[in-house]
């Protein structure tokens, strides 16, 4: 698949450009801070000037920014992706939107000639670090054949899942869901320190259950520590809750559960904790003791 461009180097962009060059794709890469481009230029990726740049020199781009607006903003004006655009040439975001953005973009994209796919991903800093994250792609099927071998080199999971729109609801349902397990996660431990059990004795319980998954195996232990280093910044996850909640508004589906966990991380954003991990909405519920 010839040459590939790469647009948002934040915590997962870095990582998941990273193994497309290990895989041997020749990359050209942007980020709005250009001291981010350093660690892939060392690794042999090509440093472009703006989105535009990117494009042209490349058959196949991916974006992965940190919301909507980012989004829009790459896509627009000289410098933009748009601008950059031709026919044959595709575009991959694989940042996590609301279906409107995705659709805006993909218009965009599609009425310059190009061909569009979104690709949001499940999974955080370390998935992408291991080149094993869930890509949920929709849009184009040819640019989802064509871009095959760099999502999986990305990826161990890769689901196309139809019309765009369809890859940012698949998102926003999983991420609604893992939003309310981390708080039901803190409360639990919360709960169970303050009735004087002791925590490592709580994650053994619930990981020896139903209940037992990698999430809570990774968080818990942070939790009880009281450390949050960033694998998936708090404000990011806000930001799906809140998008998940409008995406309920637009199909008259009541998400009381979502809801409450949203203010829980709205919270947590005011104590300043948006660039801490996800996990850190632990402080808004109470302190867990060892």
């Amino acid at each position: 698949m010839g040459t590939i461009g790469f647009i948002g180097l934040g915590i997962m962009g870095t990582p998941m450009a990273a193994n497309l060059i290990k895989a041997g794709f020749r990359l050209t890469v942007w980020n709005r801070t250009p001291e981010k481009c350093v660690p892939l230029t060392e690794l042999g990726a090509v440093q472009a000037a703006s989105p535009r740049q990117v494009v042209e020199a490349s058959d196949v781009t991916i974006a992965m920014l940190a919301d909507p607006a980012a989004a829009e903003a790459v896509c627009r004006g000289d410098e933009g992706v748009v601008a950059g655009i031709k026919p044959g040439k595709g575009y991959v975001d694989m940042s996590t939107v609301a279906p409107e953005t995705a659709q805006s973009v993909a218009k965009a994209v599609r009425e310059a000639g190009g061909l569009f796919l979104e690709a949001p991903v499940l999974g955080s800093k370390k998935p992408a670090e291991d080149g094993t994250l869930v890509i949920l792609a929709a849009g184009d099927r040819p640019l989802f054949d064509q871009a095959q071998p760099a999502l999986a080199a990305m990826g161990k999971k890769i689901l196309f899942l139809g019309e765009v729109g369809q890859g940012a609801r698949m998102k926003l349902v999983a991420n609604m869901v893992m939003g309310g397990m981390m708080t039901m996660l803190c409360e639990g431990l919360t709960l169970g320190a303050r009735a004087g059990l002791e925590s490592a004795d709580i994650l053994d319980v619930l990981d020896a259950g139903a209940m037992s998954n990698p999430m809570f195996r990774l968080k818990g232990p942070q939790i009880v520590q009281d450390r949050f280093p960033p694998a998936f910044p708090l404000k990011h996850m806000q930001k799906d809750l809140r998008l998940a909640l409008n995406l309920g508004n637009q199909l008259g589906q009541a998400l009381h559960t979502t809801a409450s966990a949203n203010e829980l991380f709205k919270t947590a954003l005011g104590m300043g904790l948006g660039d801490s991990d996800f996990a850190a909405v632990s402080r808004v519920v109470g302190p867990v003791k060892q």
